[in-house]
Formats: C-alpha cells, sequence, structure tokens
C-alpha cells in the first residue's frame, strides 16, 4: 500500500508516522515533507498548492491513498482534482473545505442553522467597519480577515486606535491579500477555549479526544499571535456534560448543515470552542486537523488510523469503533528567535539524536526543518514539537521539558507553561 501525505509540517509528520504504524505497513511519501518527515518517508519536491504536481505524482506512483492536509491545498480543489482522475484521496471537497476557507460563509452558516457562536457583522468597506467600531465602542473588539491567513487572520483590539490599524492592515494594505477584502467583527467572548477535531463521513461525526493549544508567543498568554506555540490533550474543562452538549448543539448540527446546503463535509473537521457562561459557543471551524494540537491528540490514538481514513471514504464511519489512550499528551513548539515576526533560518540543529527520543513515550516532530548533508537545520518559524505522553497531564509535562533540553538551536525559542492553562 502506497500513501502520499499532502503537506510539510509538524501536522503532517504527525500524521506520517501514524499512518506509517498501521498494521497494513503502507509505503509512506510525503509532497514537499521536512528533515524528519524524510527520515520515515520519500519525501516528493511538490509544493503542497501544486494540484496537477500531486495529481500527476499520485498517478505515476500508483499511490492508493492521498492524504491532503493543509487547508490552502483544499481550497483549491486538491481532493476534486483527485478523485477525478481516479484516485482515493481524504480530506474535504472544495464545496465543503469553504467552511474554514471562509469566515462569513462559515458565520452565516451558523446563523441560519442555529449553531451557537459570538454576535456579528460583516464589512466590505474599511470606514462602515470602523464606523461600526466607533458606534459599538465595546473592547475587546475581535476583527477576522475573511480568508485563509496562515492562522494569523484573527486580531483582538483592546481600544479603538488597535482597531482601526487592524481593519486598515487587513482591508486596506492587504497584509493577507484578497482574504482580507472582507471582515468579520465579531463580539469577544469569554471563557475557556478547547479545540475539538472529528472524524466525519457526512452521515457520522465522530469526536476526537479534546485539546487546547497556546497561541501567543509568549508565557502567560503575552506576546503576539503564532501559527501556535503548543497543545496538550485532553482539556480537563471539557467533560462529559460539555461533550454532549456540544455534540447535540454544535458537532451533528454543522455536519447536517453542511449536508443541506449540499456541501457534504467528509474528512476532519476541527471545532474551535470557547465554554463561555452562556455554554459551548464556536470560535472558528477548520476543514482539517490543526496544528499542533494533531502533535497532541494522534499520539493518543489506538484505533488503526488506515482502518478509520477507509471508514471515512467509504461512508462507513459508524461500523468503526475508535479507541482513545486514557493518559494525556503534551506537544511543545521549539521555534526560532523572532518568530512569528523576523527570525533567521539555516541553524543547524543539535541533540536529535539523544537516546532519551528513542524512549516510546517521547517523540519529535519536525515542522520548519530541511536536511542536509546529514544535518538537521531550521527552516521556518516553528522548527520542532516535542511530544511526551503520560498517564496525566503534569507527567508528560514533565517528560516534554526534560526532554527537549537535549536540543540546541541558535536563538531557540519555546514557552515555559505549555499545558498549564
Amino acid at each position: 500500500m502506497k500513501i502520499l501525505v499532502v503537506g510539510g509540517g509538524g501536522r503532517e509528520h504527525a500524521i506520517v508516522k501514524k499512518l506509517s504504524e498501521s498494521r497494513y505497513a503502507p509505503e509512506m511519501f510525503c509532497a514537499p515533507g521536512n528533515g524528519g518527515i524524510a527520515q520515515i518517508a520519500t519525501c516528493l519536491p511538490i509544493k503542497a498548492t501544486d494540484v496537477d504536481g500531486i495529481v500527476n505524482a499520485a498517478i505515476e506512483n500508483k499511490m492508493d491513498l492521498v492524504f491532503v492536509a493543509p487547508d490552502d491545498p483544499l481550497m483549491l480543489g486538491m481532493v476534486d482534482a483527485l478523485e477525478a482522475n481516479g484516485i482515493r484521496a481524504f480530506g474535504p471537497r472544495q464545496c465543503a473545505a469553504i467552511i474554514e476557507g471562509s469566515k462569513v460563509f462559515s458565520k452565516d452558516l451558523m446563523k441560519k442553522y442555529n449553531i451557537p457562536t459570538a454576535g456579528y457583522e460583516v464589512f466590505e468597506d474599511a470606514e462602515k467597519a470602523l464606523e461600526f467600531i466607533r458606534t459599538q465602542n465595546e473592547y475587546p473588539a475581535v476583527i477576522k480577515a475573511d480568508g485563509l491567513a496562515l492562522g494569523k487572520g484573527v486580531i483582538i483590539a483592546q481600544d479603538y486606535a488597535e482597531a482601526e490599524d487592524a481593519v486598515k492592515s487587513i482591508m486596506c494594505d492587504k497584509v493577507f491579500g484578497e482574504s482580507g477584502s472582507r471582515v468579520v467583527i465579531e463580539e469577544f467572548l469569554t471563557g475557556p477555549e478547547v479545540s475539538v477535531l472529528a472524524f466525519t463521513d457526512g452521515k457520522t461525526i465522530v469526536p476526537m479526544v479534546s485539546a487546547q493549544d497556546h497561541k501567543r508567543a509568549l508565557d502567560n498568554d503575552q506576546g503576539l499571535n503564532t501559527g501556535g506555540m503548543g497543545a496538550f490533550s485532553p482539556s480537563k474543562n471539557y467533560t462529559a456534560d460539555v461533550a454532549e452538549e456540544c455534540y447535540k448543539a454544535i458537532f451533528k448540527p454543522t455536519m447536517d448543515a453542511m449536508n443541506s446546503e449540499n456541501r457534504t463535509f467528509k474528512g476532519v473537521i476541527y471545532f474551535g470552542l470557547m465554554l463561555t457562561p452562556k455554554g459551548p459557543r464556536v470560535i472558528e471551524y477548520n476543514a482539517r486537523f490543526g496544528d499542533p494540537e494533531t502533535q497532541a491528540v494522534l499520539p493518543r490514538l489506538k484505533t488503526d488510523f488506515v482502518d478509520i481514513i477507509n471508514a471515512v471514504i467509504d461512508e462507513k464511519l459508524d461500523e468503526i469503533a475508535i479507541e482513545w489512550d486514557d493518559g494525556a499528551a503534551v506537544c511543545i513548539v521549539l521555534a526560532s528567535g523572532g518568530y512569528p515576526v523576523k527570525y533567521e533560518s539555516g541553524k543547524e540543529i543539535t541533540g536529535l539524536d539523544s537516546d532519551v527520543f528513542k524512549l516510546d513515550d517521547l517523540f519529535v516532530y519536525h515542522a520548519g526543518t530541511k536536511a542536509e548533508n546529514g544535518k538537521i537545520y531550521t527552516a521556518g518559524g516553528r522548527v520542532l514539537g516535542v511530544t511526551a505522553t503520560g498517564k496525566t497531564i503534569d507527567e508528560a509535562i514533565a517528560k516534554s521539558y526534560s526532554a527537549l533540553k537535549n536540543i540546541s538551536f541558535e536563538k531557540m525559542h519555546y514557552r515555559n507553561d505549555i499545558g498549564r492553562k
């Protein structure tokens, strides 16, 4: 069996590793992959957004399955293109991926189908958006670019000056390109945040174990928003009662709503939730595995990953029992100094061959790395994710922080409070 995973970050490393553990012993490929993925899969030098290139590679290499992991290729219709060429593919089609690709679409969907979320208004004109903010005069104000923005398209403004700067940078300066043609201005919600990923085949939806991530660059949730500085699973705030309420009010209604819109969603849907005093609310949807939540969730999966993927594609998810380890997992991201703004790449990473990383309960996921002449170098803002599993969150935290002390590269930066939320 040959499986190609599209993407090249920490999430894809976690997906490749879990697939490689399948009893089917698949031959793994990844495009474009990275320095760590190259140790367990054949990396193909094709950009994740190159739809034709991926389709051609899948045909030439006779792939049995292509797993499309990132948001951009899903929104470009990569799954549609693969299926049109008779290639088995995992991930939502373009018409369903819009649940992440357009925040306006997802907010309107929730309003139409009474799925609990924050109140909002949509603007296509910067002056009208600013007039609304001035009139409301409520802060913090949440300002979101409509389209994909590498996880950085949400700005929480503490006052009018910050709100004005956010609207102008998104809509006038186009810092996120055409993704900023429209903005959503939302009410600010309070409460613990929880991430819940779910498998769905369009008929059945099966939530995974919960997780929480840390978006801010610095300890105590200070600093700029990033793609994620770490994650842990499970969330102690996500109780059995909360899970049941989310399933009834959010998870199943979302699947049903997409079916009603003729946009059947098959793949993994990510629910970013806020547990407010008035109950759970949807902050955002993603049309794929989250990053770095995947690095804390997949290590806990006990059921064969290939079986789950096949069940989703064949719309037989109700025929499979998905089991999870009842312990915990923590992933700590090691980033380049200066991330998420300006940082340098090409720094040699040492310590990855330490004996501690040969233990079953520890793993280093590569996010932004490249391999050259037998050495590993930094090649991105988020470089590595050190994940440990344990019977408790505290045990997993202690293991991962102890282990990462073996790793070193110039200007390495990480938070010291991952898992402590």
